[in-house]
């Protein structure tokens, strides 16, 4: 089963607060992300992938 974007970064990140804070986001939208409960950006997703060291492709479909 594919996991949505929301599952890979949850899978991807070792800190919630870490990831956040390099992203430019609130721990509590970035929480919000990884539940599934908030739409980030495209902008806020490179932001994430940024922190995360990963290319995008490893976090969205396409």
């Amino acid at each position: 089963m594919e996991l949505d974007h929301s599952k890979k970064i949850e899978k991807l990140r070792s800190s919630k607060e870490e990831v956040a804070k390099a992203s430019g986001i609130s721990v509590t939208y970035y929480a919000g992300i990884e539940r599934g409960e908030e739409n980030p950006t495209f902008a806020v997703i490179e932001n994430i992938c940024k922190a995360l060291k990963v290319k995008s492709s490893e976090v969205l479909p396409f």
